[in-house]
């Protein structure tokens, strides 16, 4: 089997994908669990493939081999021939089983055996399912059998396996469980939490998936069980959840009620036209109250399916777009429980920031909350870093960084001091010289459009200016240019600390643009050294790569090629992540970084697709996005506005 590959990331979340017997599996995906009984299933499950485009199902092993005739025809056409689904088919065990009636017929090895008899392409370990309010104790007695059952399982199969985390309530269990089933599974399937969600308590759902996420290795294909309801989707994978499984489209359908991406609602209570989906817009749900009840199920399970892979659709969107947070937020707006748990998932900040880009096209606010996001977070902390040491100024109202505010702005006062301006914004008084820096400088929430720093006239930040007693500066000097250096100079203290950022600095002249004024690049002697994009971060050329690799110490902000490889990156090619023999532990995706050979010779400039920690563990799939190379220092047309620039993910090289 080949591994698991990241093709698109937002923090943890990714697009991805992996090979089974039965065909290649997209990521994140919806698994709809099939009763493995046709006369049982409402939705069969070549319709699901034909009609909804579904590649992956679940079913259940244990009532199959419980159920003579179920087990007779299984074991004569394979799992796939029983159900009638030619797609990736993953089986449970019977753990639930085993917790709901206290116990079940078969043993760990024998329901193993019987996954590989019937071709399961992803069989699972009967492990000990534990609830939320078990003791430690007791959990831990629990997770030691599900450990040892893995490693037997392991031994035993050679496909790929889903590995139970389990733990209960306590969060060291949840590490100990992910990290010994990090080593033992291809599917690290989070478990235990059904009753969580069932009763709606996220915020014990969040601290979980929290204790579990760090130890869960990042070559695995991550599996949270039961995560059936829409609404929870997009919360799931902000942990990196790959997997989701829902039997939900059909219980829900059975007491008569309609899922939806913000809520559940019962059909006998809805009179307006309120979905527009495929199904409804040819059968308005009115008509559908009148139905006899079999066919009525049927068409409501067809209905929350249809609107349940929507909404994986929707957080694949988000994650391709950097949205995800955003879209949490919209959701978790549907109700108090939900958005709880997105509170408690912005206090486990650390959980997410190794994975964590460090800049997205816009920070786009949905609630006060938003401000609270992990990229902020980092923010703030580096913007504390960068203040070490100096005096706080004067603030002032957020004012856009262009010639015609700086100009009437002064840098120094008449002795020669440095004024060290703060900049008011949402994210608490920043340097003003930062403001252009994500989350600030693509900031859009409410403030935008109640006193929007656009419509403050160069007269107005004057004003404000001149009415300040203790000002003694000379508000009639043009202090652009001054600026310009300051934010030169800040950009790069900021980026690459106050060690080196001076030192690159030194040689270098802002460059601003025609079309907007705001500085978009950083020429030295020799050329163009950085690029400012967007979202304020200056990402170097290869000259300025050059240059960074001279005033920094081997090994800081760079990324190792493994000697194969070397000839490849040096022309351009993406680093893939088994050619990487060592990376800066501080960079995040997206980050800018030197690539050097083990001479620490430079050969490209690349942006990061994986965190350093991520690409000692996979084997699959690219771990840099090679940018700039030695063949690539021509410099921009004239009348090129680097404005346009992108800022992530960056346009794929040819990988040859």
């Amino acid at each position: 089997m080949r591994g698991f590959e990241v093709l698109e990331r937002d923090g943890l979340a990714r697009l991805g994908r992996f090979e089974t017997p039965h065909g290649v599996v997209e990521t994140p995906a919806l698994l709809p669990v099939v009763h493995p009984d046709p006369e049982r299933q409402p939705i069969p499950p070549a319709e699901m493939a034909d009609r909804l485009g579904v590649r992956a199902v679940i079913t259940s092993s244990y009532i199959t081999w419980r159920t003579p005739p179920l087990r007779s025809v299984a074991e004569r056409d394979g799992i796939h021939g029983l159900i009638r689904f030619q797609g990736t088919v993953m089986t449970d065990s019977g753990a639930f089983q085993q917790h709901a009636y206290g116990s079940v017929e078969v043993g760990p090895e024998e329901i193993l055996g019987f996954q590989e008899r019937i071709g399961s392409d992803i069989a699972t370990v009967l492990d000990l399912f534990t609830e939320p309010e078990t003791g430690f104790a007791d959990a831990e007695a629990a997770l030691a059998v599900t450990l040892e059952r893995a490693r037997r399982a392991r031994a035993a199969r050679p496909g790929l396996l889903a590995v139970p985390v389990q733990g209960g309530a306590h969060a060291e269990l949840r590490g100990r469980s992910a990290d010994g089933a990090s080593g033992l599974g291809d599917v690290l399937a989070v478990g235990g939490v059904v009753p969580l969600m069932e009763q709606y308590r996220f915020v014990d759902l969040v601290h979980a998936l929290a204790a579990a996420r760090p130890a869960l290795t990042p070559a695995g294909i991550v599996h949270l069980f039961g995560t059936g309801h829409p609404m929870t989707f997009a919360l799931a994978a902000l942990f990196g959840v790959d997997l989701f499984d829902s039997s939900a489209y059909h219980k829900f359908a059975r007491r008569g009620a309609l899922m939806f991406a913000d809520g559940t609602y019962a059909l006998d209570e809805l009179r307006e036209r309120v979905c527009q989906c495929a199904l409804c817009a040819t059968t308005p749900l009115s008509d559908v109250r009148g139905w006899p009840a079999a066919e009525r199920e049927r068409h409501l399970a067809r209905h929350n399916l249809v609107l349940s892979l929507e909404e994986v659709g929707r957080v694949r969107q988000a994650i391709r777009d950097g949205t995800l947070w955003e879209l949490a937020e919209r959701r978790a707006a549907g109700h108090p429980a939900l958005r709880a748990g997105l509170v408690a998932a912005r206090q486990h900040a650390e959980i997410f920031l190794a994975t964590e880009p460090d800049a997205r096209r816009a920070f786009r606010e949905v609630t006060a909350e938003s401000r609270d996001r992990p990229s902020a977070v980092r923010f703030r902390r580096r913007v504390d870093a960068y203040r070490a040491g100096r005096a706080v100024g004067p603030r002032i109202p957020r004012v856009a960084l262009r010639p015609e505010y700086l100009r009437g702005i002064p840098t120094e006062d008449r002795t020669g001091a440095p004024i060290a301006w703060e900049s008011e914004t949402p994210f608490g008084p920043v340097p003003l010289e930062l403001t252009e820096r994500y989350p600030v400088g693509p900031y859009l929430g409410p403030e935008e459009f109640l006193a929007p720093p656009r419509h403050r006239s160069p007269a107005d930040v004057g004003r404000a200016l001149r009415a300040r007693a203790d000002l003694e500066a000379d508000l009639d000097r043009d202090w652009t240019e001054a600026w310009t250096r300051r934010q030169v100079e800040a950009l790069l203290r900021f980026e690459y600390g106050p060690e080196v950022g001076p030192a690159l600095a030194a040689p270098c002249v802002g460059e601003r643009s025609r079309k907007t004024g705001r500085l978009r690049g950083l020429r030295g002697p020799d050329g163009p050294r950085f690029v400012v994009g967007p979202d304020g971060t200056p990402r170097p050329t290869f000259r300025g790569g050059g240059a960074v690799h001279a005033a920094t110490g081997a090994g800081r902000f760079r990324v190792e090629v493994a000697e194969d490889a070397v000839p490849f990156v040096r022309e351009g090619r993406s680093l893939f992540a088994r050619f990487v023999q060592g990376a800066d532990p501080a960079l995040v995706p997206g980050s800018s970084a030197l690539l050097v050979d083990r001479e620490d010779t430079l050969l490209a400039v690349g942006r990061l697709a994986l965190a350093p920690h991520e690409m000692r563990a996979m084997r699959r799939g690219v771990a840099v996005h090679v940018i700039a190379h030695a063949r690539s220092t021509a410099e921009p047309a004239e009348d090129e506005d680097v404005a346009e620039l992108p800022v992530w993910p960056p346009e794929r090289p040819s990988d040859g």
